[in-house]
């Protein structure tokens, strides 16, 4: 059983017919019959988000792109939605808030039947708060303690198609280093992925390629001598930490995430 491409995006790609993220999981996406699904249920504004993704995926060729309207855990355990997610070769996971997404489908029909599709060949998805939803664990909240300006990083789970990774998105254009450092930090063998806008890894068989414009940085503590976390009386977090490793990748190189090695691109000698 061969489980399909993961498109993981870091938020705000380009929706326009250079767009290079988009282009690819659109080529991804045409490879079997069926069409594309987009599953707005993070957002705040579903039908906005929805019809701008519609008008983009349509101008690029896709002759059938459908929105899976799912606005309770209700809607989640309904057979006709799950049937519905059954009929596409492709789901779009939106931007919005990924809590949103892990209380309305996590651990329900449709979050069960998105990950049978997804291991019989499904290509999936998401953008910003559906990038982070698709790993085991995500951040759930990280916030500025007002007494002493120390972030508190919050945990949650999320759909789990990836174990072992915490994703984070929009990376380095919100400054979102120490909230993704703080995340990894109590259980080293998580790794972090902090992905830029109008960036994504391509996610297949224990691998992924970097997609797109800017940075993906890869935070893993599996090498780590040394980590001591001191909590406050009011609830925050100091690090101390020794010996993490930090790959930096951009567009066409690629990283092993079993063995947690950078690969070169394709056609450069290692």
């Amino acid at each position: 059983m061969n489980c399909g491409e993961l498109l993981i995006i870091g938020g705000a790609e380009d929706k326009c017919l250079e767009g290079e993220v988009l282009n690819k999981f659109v080529e991804l996406a045409t490879h079997n019959d069926g069409g594309i699904g987009i599953l707005p249920t993070a957002s705040e504004i579903p039908e906005e988000v929805s019809t701008e993704y519609i008008k983009v995926f349509r101008e690029l060729g896709v002759d059938r792109v459908e929105v899976i309207k799912l606005d309770s855990r209700q809607d989640a355990d309904d057979p006709a939605i799950c049937e519905q997610l059954t009929s596409f070769s492709a789901i779009f996971i939106s931007g919005g808030n990924q809590s949103r997404l892990s209380e309305l489908i996590g651990k329900t029909k449709f979050h069960d039947a998105l990950s049978k599709a997804w291991h019989k060949g499904m290509v999936i998805a998401g953008t910003s708060a559906g990038a982070s939803i698709l790993g085991k664990h995500m951040i759930v909240a990280a916030d500025t303690m007002l007494n002493d300006n120390k972030l508190k990083v919050e945990i949650g789970a999320g759909f789990g198609l990836l174990d072992g990774l915490i994703i984070d998105q929009h990376f380095s254009q919100r400054g979102r280093f120490d909230r993704l450092l703080r995340a990894i930090a109590g259980n080293k063998e998580i790794m972090g992925i902090g992905i830029d806008e109008n960036t994504a890894i391509l996610v297949k068989g224990g691998l992924f390629e970097v997609v797109g414009q800017h940075q993906v940085l890869v935070l893993d503590g599996s090498t780590s001598d040394y980590i001591n976390i001191t909590s406050s009386d009011n609830g925050s977090e100091e690090l101390t930490l020794s010996g993490f490793n930090l790959h930096a990748l951009t567009r066409g190189y690629r990283f092993d995430l079993l063995t947690r090695k950078l690969l070169m691109k394709k056609g450069i000698q290692q």
